[in-house]
């Protein structure tokens, strides 16, 4: 445990939290229904990961974006993805200035704080790999001058579940490095109509105001750190992860044909940081299992390749995940 008590977590978490609620009911003012996709958005703002949004177009996921983006008072930057897109158009190149005689930099529109990366499945491998290498290293290098990239720093990146021409998808190595993949549906009736009376109008939505500043963003990341996870939930978090490994070993034979690889380190390190994440939401000091629950299906999915067989039974990695969650001792 950390160098504080519970109760010492709790006062923190609880104190510094307070932002998350009128941050929410600022995003609300905007975008109807949409709750769960918000929180899990905010998670990954929180836990300082980056997110893989897929969902068919007009699920307003841009203007999601967009709104989170104006409710912390951060710089937006959307990106559309093309073909014939190079990496220089996303993070910058060398001009050469004629007056000065001598190259300057010209910074691409990746040097911002939060970054919709529409479509990113249609660029070819060298800008995904570009995109990629800087959510990780969270710096770019243009020419030999290298720039840190400012913080916060969160990436969201959208792919159509529909199979197009044109399109180059991701690497697995590539997708793990996404801490969660959301999968963004329909609204339902009621919320529909609301969106229907408020969106059926012409000209732009109303900005709405900033209430949270960056810095509040920053320090809760930090503040993060410190949330309590007890052993029995750092046990059920590696059953969970393991069993994508070995199922045969947590008595889940008839997944082991099913999984061709398992989840990597990567996916225990991001459950437990999503679900600290998950718990600074809830204004807790501590994680339960409840927090692995909410989020694990989102942090596992994408890491799990299934194998031919599963395939052929027209099995989904949600249904392998799912059936995890079914099996696996809840402490």
């Amino acid at each position: 445990m950390s160098e504080f008590s519970l109760s010492e977590i709790n006062d923190r978490i609880s104190k510094q939290s307070k932002f998350v609620d009128s941050l929410k009911k600022s995003i609300g003012e905007v975008i109807v229904g949409q709750n769960e996709l918000v929180d899990k958005i905010l998670i990954g703002l929180l836990a300082n990961g980056h997110i893989l949004l897929e969902g068919v177009p007009g699920l307003a996921k841009t203007l999601t974006v967009n709104t989170l983006a104006q409710a912390i008072n951060t710089r937006f930057q959307r990106i559309q993805f093309t073909p014939d897109m190079l990496p220089a158009d996303l993070l910058g190149t060398l001009i050469f200035n004629q007056k000065k005689a001598s190259f300057e930099t010209r910074k691409g529109p990746i040097f911002s704080n939060i970054i919709l990366a529409d479509e990113i499945n249609r660029a070819p491998s060298k800008v995904q790999s570009a995109l990629l290498e800087a959510m990780q290293e969270r710096q770019v290098t243009i020419g030999e001058e290298t720039f840190k990239l400012d913080s916060p720093f969160l990436v969201l990146a959208t792919q159509n579940p529909i199979e197009q021409e044109g399109t180059y998808p991701l690497p697995e190595a590539q997708i793990d490095r996404f801490m969660l993949k959301l999968k963004v549906d329909y609204p339902n009736t009621d919320e529909e109509r609301i969106i229907m009376r408020q969106s059926a109008k012409t000209g732009n939505l109303k900005p709405i105001k900033a209430t949270v500043k960056p810095n509040d963003i920053i320090k809760a990341q930090s503040i993060i750190n410190d949330i309590y996870v007890d052993e029995k939930v750092e046990d059920y978090v590696l059953n969970l992860v393991f069993a994508t490994r070995n199922p045969e070993k947590f008595n889940l034979n008839d997944l082991s044909q099913l999984i061709e690889f398992g989840a990597s380190p990567r996916a225990t390190i991001n459950l437990v940081l999503a679900a600290k994440a998950r718990a600074f939401l809830e204004h807790r000091g501590y994680i339960t299992p409840e927090d692995i629950r909410y989020i694990g299906k989102d942090v596992l999915c994408h890491r799990v390749i299934l194998t031919y067989e599963a395939e052929a039974e027209e099995l989904t990695s949600y249904d392998i995940i799912q059936k995890l969650f079914e099996s696996i001792e809840i402490p």
